[in-house]
């Protein structure tokens, strides 16, 4: 009999759990606003889903190297024609205003060195459900694959780049 209880006690737990899970979120419990943190667990299990994703989904492989100065360059003047700075800003630029509003806040530094090129195309191409973060690679016009490659390149080699660089390449850009 005591097999038997075990199992019974575990399936009462599975399902308090589940109707407790349900009453949360499909109760309005759980608050959608994004001037609200969400609480630790919810956070967390966002974090891991979003990253299992795009680690499964990320499988393209840059048609060009990444390490040349001239795609470098060209993700430079990509990245700021695109908008890119108006959320994450840039050496010696500031995110707009309305970023700070953003939940998750879009920042690049937490997450540039651990994310891999094809992840970071991958993001760039099809955009990040309810972050903010949109997708470059659909729609009526979208970017091509070579220019989204050019700012992957950009954006891998920003923590080792000097604001000389990137404040001449964007110029370049914007002249």
């Amino acid at each position: 009999m005591k097999p038997f209880t075990a199992i019974a006690c575990a399936a009462c737990l599975a399902i308090a759990a589940g109707v407790g899970t349900a009453t949360f979120f499909f109760g309005g419990v759980f608050s959608v606003a994004a001037s609200e943190r969400d609480p630790a667990l919810v956070n967390w299990a966002l974090v891991h889903v979003r990253e299992a994703s795009i680690t499964r989904h990320a499988t393209d492989q840059p048609p060009m190297s990444l390490d040349d100065a001239s795609v470098v360059q060209g993700g430079a003047q990509a990245y700021a024609s695109l908008g890119c700075q108006s959320c994450h800003g840039g050496l010696g630029v500031k995110p707009a205003r309305f970023s700070q509003g953003l939940n998750p806040q879009p920042n690049l530094k937490a997450v540039i060195e651990d994310i891999t090129p094809p992840e970071l195309f991958w993001v760039l191409k099809n955009g990040i459900k309810m972050t903010g973060m949109p997708s470059f690679g659909t729609g009526k016009d979208p970017v091509p694959d070579a220019e989204l490659w050019s700012v992957t390149a950009f954006l891998k080699r920003v923590p080792s780049l000097s604001s000389d660089d990137l404040a001449k390449w964007t110029a370049a850009h914007h002249g």
